[in-house]
């Protein structure tokens, strides 16, 4: 591997740190939003918040719909070829809902129903629907994360140029005053 792939890997690396951070983040305000006892308020939360993350981490990994559209139908091809496999759909498209909702459904239905029901226990029933509220949405999260990450890795093997965000990296820590 040379010194370009290097720097480009540990610069997807500090990308995929910060998303995490960021998806982090996020849950724990899911979590929040599900404490309430309000039916529904926990599956919108997750929604709203989805819909705000999942174009933010596109964008720092340079998968934003602005930028694939900038790529030939034959760089496309080539990037998308090996992954449509495991394409969630929230990459470069426009992001809905309903779409959203599809994807949260898909990797937790079971424990959609578990959170609504357990919001009329007390106590109990609150913190669990937000643990649940946490968890689906830091899988979903990282799970696209993990996407946009070998997506941005095989486009620079490639040689396809994205317009990812490039995080300074420095071996000594700066200070601030």
């Amino acid at each position: 591997m040379n010194q370009d792939k290097r720097i480009r890997r540990a610069q997807l690396n500090v990308i995929r740190q910060e998303c995490r951070r960021l998806v982090s983040q996020r849950s724990l305000m899911s979590a929040g939003a599900a404490i309430i006892p309000v039916p529904g308020l926990d599956m919108g939360a997750d929604v709203a918040i989805l819909m705000r993350l999942l174009p933010i981490i596109n964008e720092k990994f340079g998968l934003d719909p602005q930028a694939l559209q900038a790529l030939s139908p034959r760089e496309e091809k080539l990037l998308f070829s090996a992954h449509a496999y495991r394409h969630m759909g929230l990459i470069g498209g426009v992001l809905t809902p309903e779409r959203i909702l599809r994807v949260l459904v898909s990797l937790g239905a079971q424990r959609l129903g578990t959170r609504s029901v357990a919001k009329y226990i007390p106590l109990v029933g609150s913190g669990l629907s937000a643990g649940v509220s946490y968890y689906l949405l830091r899988r979903l999260g990282h799970a696209h994360i993990e996407e946009c990450y070998t997506l941005a890795l095989r486009a620079h093997e490639q040689g396809l140029a994205l317009g990812y965000s490039k995080p300074v990296i420095t071996d000594t820590p700066t200070r601030t005053s």
